[in-house]
């Protein structure tokens, strides 16, 4: 089964990435993964410490899942699967779509502030020519509406 590939963070153009792959699953009879990324200087501190930093992000990423999981299964029939990775974003995007030959598409929220767009949509986008799949970005003050309208 064809999945489209999410990532899940707190930027507020992540809600209408997760919207766009749910729907675009659902109407297609693909599947959806949603990747986490730990960021690893988060945990640079002693041993002991940085572990249960590790575990409260894991429990703060499977919370936040369970929540987009939940809308997901109820209002579009698809079932995700959650992948937390820790690392640097770019690197573990293209090391998941490397390793599972079965996702399709990479969606990404566009953030719609003076900074642009955001730093992964910057960085993927340079390296699109080059990326196994496609990359769709959503733009993230898309309706509710037009993101129905589209997929």
């Amino acid at each position: 089964m064809r999945k489209f590939l999410v990532v899940l963070d707190d930027s507020r153009e992540c809600l209408n990435a997760m919207r766009f792959a749910a729907m675009r699953a659902s109407h297609t009879g693909a599947g959806v993964a949603i990747l986490s990324i730990i960021a690893p200087e988060e945990f640079n501190h002693w041993i002991g410490v940085g572990e249960i930093m590790r575990e409260e992000a894991r429990e703060r990423i499977v919370a936040h899942f369970e929540v987009f999981a939940k809308w997901m299964r109820d209002k579009q029939g698809v079932d995700p699967e959650l992948i937390i990775r820790e690392g640097e974003s770019v690197t573990e995007i293209l090391s998941v779509i490397e390793e599972d030959q079965s996702i399709g598409v990479l969606v990404l929220g566009a953030g719609n502030d003076k900074k642009g767009p955001g730093p992964l949509v910057t960085q993927l986008s340079r390296q699109s020519g080059s990326l196994p799949i496609p990359i769709t970005v959503v733009p993230g003050d898309l309706s509710k509406e037009k993101l129905e309208a589209i997929t």
